[in-house]
C-alpha cells in the first residue's frame, strides 16, 4: 500500500508542477500580448497620396481666371482624355457654365478650397471654415460625391492632412510637377510629362496664368497614354497600391 501511495503523491506533485507552469507561462504570454496591444492599435497619422496603380492621372488646378480653363477643358472633351479638376469653390461660383461641362462629360472634381490661400499659414479652424464653405457652394452646384482635397497653393502640413481625414477627405499630391504656371516653354513642360511612369499623377493648371499648357496639351496627352491609361484620381488609387508621404 504505501508503494501505490507514494507513486501516487509522486504523480500528483508533477501533475501539480506542470499545472503551475502552465498557468504562469499562460500569464506571461497574456501580459506581453497585453503589453503590445496599443503597439497594434495605434492609429497611423494621415498622409498625402502622391502616387497609385495601373494609370496616368492628368490633375489641374483652378483657382482664378476666364479663359485658360475653358480653353483646357475643350482639349480634353476633343481628345476624349479623362482627368480631374481641383477647383477654388470661390472659382467655381463664378463660372457654373463650366462646372456643368466637366460634370456633362464626366471630369472628376476636387476640392481647392474656397480662398486660393496658403493653409499652412491658417489656424486649423480658419482652414476648417474655408472647406465648409467649399462644400457649401459645390453642393449648391450640385457637385456630389467629392472625395479628393488639394491644398489651394499646394502647400500643406500634418495638421491639413489631419483636417482633411476628420472631413473624409483624401489629401492628393503628385509625382509630376509640370510648373506649366511658370511658362517655361512647351518643350519644358512636355519633357516633365515624359518622365511619367504608370501610377503618376500629373500636377498642371488650368488658370489663367499657365498660358502654354493648352498649347502642349494634346502632346502631353499622348505621352502620358504611352506610360499608362489615362484615369482618374479615383480609378488611380482604388486600382491596387498607392504611394503616400507621411509629412511631419
Amino acid at each position: 500500500m504505501t508503494f501505490f501511495y507514494t507513486l501516487h503523491m509522486k504523480k500528483t506533485k508533477q501533475l501539480l508542477l506542470l499545472i503551475s507552469v502552465s498557468f504562469f507561462t499562460a500569464i506571461l504570454l497574456f501580459t506581453q500580448n497585453f503589453l503590445s496591444i496599443p503597439v497594434f492599435l495605434e492609429k497611423e497619422p494621415p498622409k498625402a497620396i502622391y502616387k497609385g496603380e495601373n494609370g496616368v492621372a492628368l490633375t489641374f488646378d483652378i483657382g482664378w481666371g476666364d479663359e485658360k480653363a475653358a480653353q483646357i477643358l475643350q482639349t480634353l472633351i476633343r481628345h476624349k482624355a479623362k482627368a480631374t479638376f481641383f477647383l477654388s469653390a470661390s472659382w467655381a461660383e463664378r463660372h457654373p457654365d463650366l462646372v456643368k461641362k466637366m460634370k456633362d462629360h464626366h471630369f472628376e472634381i476636387g476640392l481647392l478650397g474656397y480662398n486660393y490661400v496658403d493653409y499652412t499659414s491658417m489656424e486649423k479652424e480658419e482652414i476648417r471654415k474655408d472647406l465648409l464653405k467649399a462644400q457649401e457652394v459645390f453642393k449648391k452646384l450640385q457637385i456630389e460625391d467629392v472625395k479628393l482635397l488639394r491644398a489651394p497653393t499646394g502647400h500643406f502640413n500634418q495638421e491639413v492632412l489631419k483636417i482633411a481625414n476628420d472631413m473624409n477627405l483624401t489629401y492628393v499630391h503628385w509625382s509630376i510637377d509640370t510648373n506649366d504656371w511658370r511658362n517655361p516653354g512647351t518643350s519644358v513642360i512636355l519633357s516633365k510629362v515624359k518622365e511619367a511612369k504608370n501610377g503618376d499623377i500629373i500636377f498642371m493648371h488650368a488658370s489663367d496664368s499657365a498660358k502654354q499648357t493648352n498649347a502642349v496639351l494634346p502632346k502631353i496627352i499622348e505621352t502620358s497614354q504611352s506610360a499608362g491609361k489615362l484615369v482618374t484620381v479615383s480609378e488611380l488609387i482604388s486600382n491596387g497600391e498607392v504611394e503616400t508621404k507621411l509629412i511631419p
